[in-house]
C-alpha cells in the first residue's frame, strides 16, 4: 500500500514536472522573440522567471529519478548473483543516497531560510520559491530511498526463504 501511494506521488510529480516543462516554453520563447525578431520588447523578468521554473523542474526529475533508480545509481561492477551480495550492494547505493538526502533536507532548511530574506531583482519575488526546493527535495528523495532500501531488504528475506 505505501509503495502504490508513494508510486502515486511520483506520477503527480510526473504531471507537475510536464506542467513546469510547458510553462518554461513561455518566458524562453519570449526571450527568443524578443532578443532575435524585435517583435515584443525585452522583458528582463522572463529569464528570473525561467530560472525559478528551471531550478523546480530540476529538483522534481531528481525527485522521479531517485524513485526510478535512474539518477544516482551508476553500476561499475557487475550485479551480484548471490541474494546477500546483491542487498549488500543496492544497500550501499541507497544508503549513499539516503545520506545526501538527509543532508540536502537538514542544510536545506537554513539554505530556505537564507532565500526567505530575499527578494529578486526584476520580479520582487521572494527567493525562498526557488530555495524550498532544496529541502523539499530532501525530504522526498529520503522518504523514496527508504522505501527502496526496505524493498531491497523484503526482497533478500524472499529469496532467502526460496531457497531454504
Amino acid at each position: 500500500m505505501i509503495g502504490r501511494t508513494l508510486d502515486h506521488l511520483c506520477n503527480g510529480l510526473r504531471v507537475l514536472l510536464g506542467f513546469l516543462i510547458a510553462a518554461l516554453a513561455v518566458p524562453v520563447g519570449m526571450q527568443v522573440l524578443a532578443r532575435y525578431t524585435g517583435a515584443i520588447p525585452v522583458y528582463l523578468w522572463t529569464e528570473e522567471l525561467a530560472t525559478f521554473i528551471f531550478v523546480w523542474a530540476v529538483m522534481i526529475g531528481a525527485m522521479i529519478a531517485v524513485w526510478d533508480g535512474s539518477h544516482f545509481d551508476v553500476r561499475v561492477i557487475p550485479d551480484a548473483t548471490n541474494p546477500l551480495l546483491k542487498l549488500l550492494q543496492d544497500g550501499f547505493v541507497l544508503l549513499m543516497i539516503l545520506g545526501f538526502a538527509l543532508i540536502f533536507a537538514w542544510y536545506g532548511i537554513e539554505y530556505a531560510k537564507f532565500g526567505y530574506i530575499q527578494n529578486s531583482v526584476m520580479m520582487r519575488a521572494n527567493m525562498m520559491i526557488t530555495y524550498i526546493s532544496v529541502p523539499i527535495a530532501g525530504v522526498v528523495w529520503t522518504i523514496f530511498t527508504a522505501y527502496r532500501l526496505y524493498e531491497a531488504v523484503v526482497i533478500y528475506k524472499n529469496s532467502k526463504k526460496a531457497l531454504a
